[in-house]
């Protein structure tokens, strides 16, 4: 019975489980398991100067934002206040303005330099649409000047009708022939023809065709000495030119 006792408490141990305090620190002693005083006072020694090369290194760092930020081109008053106030930035020169242009141009994606190109292409046929609009407009009221003139034109003959009768004498004032000779002359007045050519005007070669020469020693410039045939003009156009005897200056 001894001798089975005893082996059933063997086999009792064996099969419990067992438990080892692997902790460095002697939970008891506090004391470092497994190494020497000289090692622990060491491994003390360095985790105490840790700390103050922790401390060093900050104040190194302080030190150097210090230097660098007294190192910063300071700003005057007067300097922050045209800054504030906007003063001078038109003036000022933008330095790189240009490179910063070009490359920026040379970085463009394929999409963005296709887009520019549409857009080029676009302001100049909307300046050349510009253009013949305007083109266009100045020739159509030309055209339409042209056309106006030359209609009022074929009723010259009938106005220099109504001047020989005047000549004549028989367009007395209140007759019938004196008042259709003056609402005639009243239509065409308002359409625009107006006539020229007058007794004693300066001789102009772009508006006066001379007929007749006659020097005269009371003249120091050509003028016009007898209308024989009034002109007529529609705005700055010449419908036709007025033809006049002319004094000239005699020697």
């Amino acid at each position: 019975m001894t001798d089975a006792h005893e082996n059933q408490n063997e086999h009792d141990e064996h099969d419990q489980p067992q438990v080892f305090d692997k902790r460095r620190i002697d939970p008891v002693t506090g004391q470092v398991r497994g190494v020497n005083a000289t090692e622990a006072a060491a491994e003390d020694d360095s985790a105490a100067a840790a700390p103050a090369g922790d401390a060093a290194a900050d104040a190194n760092a302080s030190q150097s934002e210090t230097v660098e930020t007294s190192a910063e081109p300071s700003i005057s008053d007067d300097d922050l206040e045209k800054l504030l106030s906007g003063e001078g930035v038109d003036e000022a020169p933008v330095e790189g303005a240009a490179d910063a242009t070009t490359s920026g141009t040379a970085e463009l994606s394929p999409e963005a330099k296709l887009a520019e190109e549409r857009l080029d292409d676009l302001r100049r046929v909307q300046a050349e649409y510009a253009n013949y609009r305007r083109r266009t407009d100045r020739e159509r009221e030309e055209a339409k000047d042209r056309n106006t003139a030359d209609a009022l034109a074929l009723f010259l003959p009938i106005l220099d009708d109504f001047d020989r009768a005047g000549q004549a004498g028989d367009l007395v004032e209140g007759t019938p022939l004196a008042v259709i000779a003056a609402k005639f002359r009243g239509i065409v007045e308002r359409s625009g023809l107006i006539a020229y050519g007058e007794q004693g005007e300066v001789f102009d070669h772009n508006q006066h065709e001379a007929i007749a020469q006659i020097p005269n020693p009371e003249v120091t410039t050509e003028t016009v000495a007898d209308v024989v045939q009034r002109g007529y003009r529609y705005g700055e156009r010449i419908v036709r030119v007025a033809k006049v005897a002319v004094f000239t200056p005699s020697a």
